[in-house]
């Protein structure tokens, strides 16, 4: 404090932003998602994340006892959010099926677009890196995949009991089919940086359904 009572700002590190451990592990968590669903697990140093948090090394290791750690609590995290986005979609009893798969994949479309198509699944992304993760990550990963394929499987299950589509289309498989091809369709658009790949996706599903 200088002789005119006024508080001179120190020299040297920034002061410490206060957050209480709630704040930081969320930040953490959010931080991790914004990177992870651009750039691989295995290519983002654990220091750029926490740069971009402005969280310190020794508090990170607070809350996760590895990196591997950090990343199967990003997948529970992702998994949470995507399972709510399938639910609002999928759930909605006031529309016809297949027309809520479609409303599905026009939202997620348009999210991709929102980041100019450098942003995708963090699941699909990790699952780009299989050499890397340990059996646990790798059965994390299938975890979110069967939850998934769930979801619109009952979805499908609905629209044959209306009679939309035929009571001999295994659902379960086409559940397992829709997934396994919509990644894919990800991951191209991300390459082509354009909706194409997606909305192709989606027209050869139904119609795949529909035959």
């Amino acid at each position: 404090m200088n002789k005119n009572n006024t508080v001179t700002p120190r020299r040297g590190r920034p002061p410490k932003i206060a957050r209480d451990n709630a704040d930081t592990k969320a930040l953490l968590i959010r931080t991790g998602l914004e990177t992870l669903t651009e750039f691989g697990f295995s290519a983002t140093g654990l220091d750029t994340i926490l740069k971009k948090a402005s969280v310190p090394k020794g508090s990170f290791y607070h809350y996760f006892k590895s990196k591997e750690a950090y990343g199967i609590a990003l997948v529970d995290a992702y998994d949470s959010y995507f399972i709510a986005k399938l639910n609002h979609y999928l759930d909605q009893q006031n529309i016809p099926p297949l027309e809520r798969i479609v409303n599905f994949t026009q939202s997620a479309i348009k999210g991709m677009g929102k980041y100019d198509y450098k942003r995708g699944c963090l699941v699909g992304n990790l699952n780009q890196e299989l050499n890397h993760l340990s059996d646990e990550f790798k059965n994390r990963l299938m975890q979110s995949y069967t939850a998934w394929q769930i979801q619109i499987e009952n979805c499908l299950n609905q629209a044959k009991q209306q009679g939309t589509i035929s009571k001999t289309v295994n659902t379960q498989l086409m559940s397992e089919y829709f997934w396994i091809g919509w990644e894919g369709a990800v991951m191209r658009a991300k390459l082509t940086k354009s909706s194409t790949p997606l909305t192709l996706y989606t027209e050869m599903f139904l119609r795949a359904l529909l035959t």
